[in-house]
């Protein structure tokens, strides 16, 4: 046996902190002296003790450590591997708020990007299969977005999803401050669709069936754009010839893939593919919030998983990098979808950051 002193000098944590864990039975003794209360601990505990230390310097809750140790070692890296992803994108969104402050209170003398603005196209199609149209979009001066509704009232809640956004388009933004009207903008979207399902409810579905939307947007603030995300609709940004994804899905499959389990391309025959772990509608509706610098010559496309399910990356990568305009994209993109079967609703929109002196004469946005 061995004293806590000892105890936690062999296993790198504090007195203190075993005190600590002992109260909260992460990592109780092996013995407690009945007369004085001092505890000793087995030389076998110092494996778990040693894995609860590695986990904290890993910035891990009690709580989910908790659960780690509770497991066998596979399910257990499992488990540390879902939450080292999370940390990553959690991570990323905090470096792009970053890199956003930095450039905001830092201006450049050389950069100019007051002289920008977007071109854009939007379009929606049912489908070759599907009977309904339960996407919705919209595009606007400073508003593109993207959402795909499901269960028996989700063209409704698509629908909620976008308005909740659309006045954003009538009001001036400020880069500093859009962030915090997204976050409140989707909190209203995710009401909005609550609020349908018992009206559209159905026979045998009294909770209206699993009625819910994803929402992917993107909000111009004249300089940069925000991103709001929730679900498996997604945003594409080709920039210098080259196609890159800035969501991350928000799927059964997707978190699989985080953690190893499962590869990209056995994704896209997995039987849960269409499964969310987020959406409006829903208990988790906390969406992903991040802010993008654009260059003259971005071209941001936003779509519903219509298309991406049904054309390959590097087929979208072709078609924007050769449509000569947005509507142009659009039209090609959608089409491409409905060759290859149309198995759900598709829905795209396209904007292309351009300078506004460079904009063609007689040109009109939209």
């Amino acid at each position: 046996m061995l004293t806590i002193g000892a105890f936690a000098k062999a296993s790198r944590l504090s007195p203190k902190a075993l005190r600590l864990y002992d109260e909260l039975e992460l990592l109780r003794p092996a013995r407690v002296d009945p007369e004085t209360g001092y505890r000793y601990y087995a030389a076998e505990q110092l494996r778990e003790a040693r894995l609860v230390a590695w986990l904290r310097r890993l910035g891990m809750p009690l709580a989910r450590i908790r659960r780690v140790c509770a497991l066998e070692p596979e399910p257990a890296a499992r488990e540390i591997g879902a939450y080292w992803a999370g940390v990553e994108a959690e991570t990323a969104a905090r470096r792009d708020l970053a890199a956003f402050l930095v450039n905001h209170l830092s201006p450049s003398p050389g950069k100019d990007t007051s002289m920008l603005e977007l071109r854009y196209s939007a379009h929606s199609d049912t489908g070759r299969v599907r009977a309904a149209n339960q996407d919705s979009v919209h595009a606007g001066a400073r508003v593109l977005a993207v959402a795909d509704g499901c269960g028996p009232g989700g063209a409704h809640a698509s629908t909620a999803a976008v308005r909740a956004l659309t006045f954003l388009d009538d009001e001036p933004l400020s880069a500093g401050g859009v962030l915090n009207l997204l976050e409140d903008a989707v909190e209203g979207a995710a009401q909005a669709v609550a609020d349908l399902v018992p009206r559209h409810a159905t026979d045998g579905a009294p909770d209206g069936g699993g009625t819910g939307s994803t929402l992917t947007a993107l909000v111009w603030t004249g300089s940069q754009l925000a991103l709001v995300h929730i679900g498996d609709s997604r945003a594409y940004v080709l920039r210098d010839g080259g196609l890159l994804r800035i969501t991350h899905d928000h799927t059964v499959v997707q978190s699989m893939i985080d953690e190893g389990r499962l590869t990209p391309e056995e994704a896209t025959t997995h039987p849960q593919r269409a499964i969310l772990l987020k959406a409006l509608g829903g208990d988790a509706h906390v969406p992903d919030l991040r802010l993008h610098d654009v260059r003259p010559g971005d071209r941001y496309l936003l779509c519903s998983d219509g298309l991406s399910t049904a054309v390959p990356d590097e087929g979208i990568e072709r078609l924007l990098a050769c449509a000569p305009d947005p509507d142009a994209a659009v039209r090609a993109l959608i089409g491409a979808a409905n060759d290859a079967g149309g198995p759900d609703n598709v829905s795209c929109v396209v904007a292309d950051v351009v300078e506004a002196a460079a904009r063609p004469e007689g040109f009109r946005l939209g």
